[in-house]
């Protein structure tokens, strides 16, 4: 059971990722599968993967790139049930997506469709691994996951495996804050910090933390 604490922590979030028609829901893109874990006190709890139907046909491209395919979609349950949906699972949630930007358009769109919204806030764990992981041979979700030497077995450009390798890349640099903060727990907030500071200040805002938390002397 999470509390008001424990969503304050980086390690307590729902990562989430889409799969869609195209790249912009401005010009009438729409979702068509959206995966997401659950993540509290740093383990995954619960899944959610649904595909869902965006009212027209997909083009070939993005049934290459996705593996989904019109026919897989024709059954599937509109946009509008899916993401009800999935409010019901993110609940107050912090969230995060890889290439968070995209995900978020994607987010507030299909959710302005059905009324709803969010109280959490959003984070990018791939701005985070450009400032923690700095060595990659570039940002990309498989080349971080082969990075970090994190176990996969699953097929990426598909929602719930892109969703569940974030996570994983996710906490595996709130592992690095840790130890370069000496903090049992690494707060939102400072992650969130990260992501939006620059590449030179990254560390300089790390040092600030720890100074900062410091117990003062007697």
């Amino acid at each position: 059971m999470t509390n008001a604490l424990s969503h304050a922590l980086a390690d307590t979030v729902v990562v989430l990722d889409f799969e869609t028609t195209g790249l912009s829901p401005q010009y009438g893109d729409r979702a068509i599968e959206i995966g997401a874990v659950k993540i509290v006190g740093g383990t995954i709890v619960e899944r959610f993967q649904k595909l869902m139907n965006p009212g027209f046909a997909i083009s070939g491209f993005i049934a290459e790139y996705t593996g989904i395919t019109n026919s897989m979609l024709r059954d599937a349950a509109p946009c509008r049930e899916v993401m009800s949906e999935f409010h019901e699972f993110l609940g107050n949630h912090n969230l995060v997506a890889h290439n968070a930007t995209f995900d978020q358009k994607f987010l507030d769109s299909e959710f302005s469709k059905i009324s709803r919204s969010y109280s959490g806030k959003f984070s990018c764990s791939m701005l985070l691994s450009r400032r923690l992981i700095q060595d990659a041979q570039n940002h990309k979700l498989e080349t971080l996951v082969r990075h970090l030497n994190i176990a996969s077995e699953g097929t990426f450009h598909r929602a719930q495996y892109d969703a569940e390798m974030a996570g994983k890349v996710w906490l595996a640099m709130l592992e690095r804050i840790s130890v370069q903060a000496g903090l049992l727990e690494v707060p939102f907030d400072l992650a969130d910090k990260l992501c939006k500071a620059s590449k030179a200040k990254a560390n300089a805002l790390l040092r600030s933390y720890v100074v900062s938390t410091e117990s003062p002397k007697a």
